[in-house]
């Protein structure tokens, strides 16, 4: 089985068993990344330690560990848990609603709003989960739009309400908050639902579009096959 395979092929929409398999490894997951983010927490209060070093440093040979570490990094237990939560509830969407395409996108989103941080941010420690919160609730909506799927929108929609007031942390509003990693994921985000939107869940046709076309009464009649005239007949009969 490979790596992260958690989801069967080829099950019916309504097996309850399957889809409760996958809901259940489609929870697992985030709660062991967002296990993951309190232990590296615990560690570094009980050990003393300041582990924000390991953060992004734009620009610097150095801060590139960083693309890797800072999201497990936060600056204390209100930074912790204002990212812990929305994480959860968006990756967790995310496995559910798409599947095996889900990995690659959180991977992706991940290592680009690293990258682009490094590239283009201020040359000041980043660190925090929130650019990957950022463009997990930046790909949902997105790829509810571009694939004009009811579902798929209705779980944009309820993103935005959920955490619409987001919008507002990819602008430099309060200097302390890395803004730059908001505005990087959202954009990787973005990017992705663009580049992914025509794989993974694929929206329903209705089952008149399924049905084969009935044949028009009126064509019958103009196909229908002339009757042959008297003089037709004599030349057929000779």
């Amino acid at each position: 089985m490979p790596l992260f395979d958690y989801y069967p092929r080829g099950h019916e929409p309504f097996d309850k068993e399957t889809e409760k398999k996958i809901f259940k490894y489609s929870l697992l997951i985030p709660v062991v990344i967002v296990g993951l983010f309190w232990l590296v927490k615990l560690v570094e209060n009980t050990l003393n330690l300041d582990l924000s070093r390991f953060g992004i440093l734009p620009l610097h040979i150095k801060g590139l560990p960083g693309i890797l570490f800072s999201p497990f990094i936060h600056s204390g237990h209100e930074h912790l848990l204002s990212n812990s939560v929305p994480f959860l509830i968006l990756s967790f969407a995310l496995l559910y609603f798409y599947r095996n395409l889900a990995y690659r996108i959180l991977f992706l989103i991940y290592i680009l709003s690293g990258i682009c941080v490094w590239l283009g941010g201020r040359e000041s420690y980043h660190i925090g989960a929130s650019g990957i919160v950022y463009g997990l609730a930046s790909f949902l909506f997105f790829s509810g739009v571009f694939r004009k799927d009811a579902n798929l929108l209705t779980i944009g929609i309820i993103v935005i309400f959920l955490y619409g007031s987001m919008f507002w942390g990819i602008f430099p509003i309060k200097p302390e908050i890395s803004w730059e990693s908001h505005l990087w994921g959202a954009a990787s985000g973005l990017m992705l639902a663009f580049y992914y939107r025509f794989q993974g869940p694929v929206r329903p046709s209705a089952s008149w579009e399924n049905e084969p076309e009935e044949a028009d009464s009126e064509d019958e009649y103009w196909n229908q096959p002339e009757e042959p005239s008297d003089q037709q007949k004599g030349e057929n009969i000779q």
